[in-house]
């Protein structure tokens, strides 16, 4: 049973080159931040203070949030986030849910909430998970661990070429420089580097060269 944690900014790739991963190796696709973003559209749905960590911490075990591989006809998707059972897929990557997904997750009785959900999963199998704590705090026994990145500004390009909102490049760039202080700065489970993880930059890679060295790297520890 292999785990193998993919950490890295906001816009760098981890899902894409995740899910490729994945489909190479016969392995259960988890992207955590979809959790978390599931959970800050309950919360903002539901008018919950984003500073009320015992709230949040409260409404993250009420919450009933699925991450599943999305159906034949859902091409416009690596997978589909369940909200109570709602499709949330599309809401979830909305901008107000990018404005406020970083003061959510901050709290640690939030990621405390999170943790065994996403524990439980990479123990059912070979599984290849993508966050920004997984191979610090959530597998740090994980078989491989990966970190991506890339130039703010190659994330930025990279997000308005996907929103179909090219106009927008400045505005996603700016939230992207926020986003990484804020995930980088917070107290609980920052986006840190683990020791040991094979570097990529996606603005240099493509992902078929990303899954490539990835599993020259799986090989080298099976040989």
């Amino acid at each position: 049973m292999r785990s193998i944690a993919v950490d890295g900014p906001s816009g760098a790739g981890k899902s894409t080159v995740g899910h490729a991963l994945a489909v190479r190796i016969d392995a259960t696709f988890v992207d955590t931040g979809l959790m978390y973003r599931a959970l800050t559209l309950a919360a903002l749905d539901r008018d919950v203070d984003l500073d009320d960590a015992l709230r949040l911490g409260r409404l993250a075990e009420e919450c009933v949030i699925e991450v599943e591989k999305p159906s034949p006809d859902q091409r416009d998707r690596l997978e589909t986030v369940r909200l109570g059972g709602r499709d949330v897929t599309t809401d979830v990557r909305t901008p107000r849910v990018d404005r406020a997904v970083s003061a959510v997750s901050r709290h640690a009785a939030v990621r405390d909430a999170m943790l065994g959900v996403q524990r439980a999963v990479a123990m059912r199998g070979d599984v290849v998970m993508v966050g920004r704590d997984i191979g610090t705090v959530v597998l740090p026994d994980a078989t491989l661990k990966v970190f991506l990145t890339a130039d703010p500004e190659v994330r930025a390009a990279r997000r308005a070429a996907e929103m179909g909102r090219p106009d927008r490049v400045d505005e996603y760039l700016a939230e992207i420089r926020r986003r990484d202080a804020a995930d980088s700065g917070r107290d609980v489970a920052p986006l840190r580097m683990a020791a040991g993880a094979l570097i990529l930059d996606t603005g240099e890679l493509d992902v078929e060269a990303c899954v490539d060295a990835i599993v020259s790297r799986l090989e080298e520890l099976d040989a």
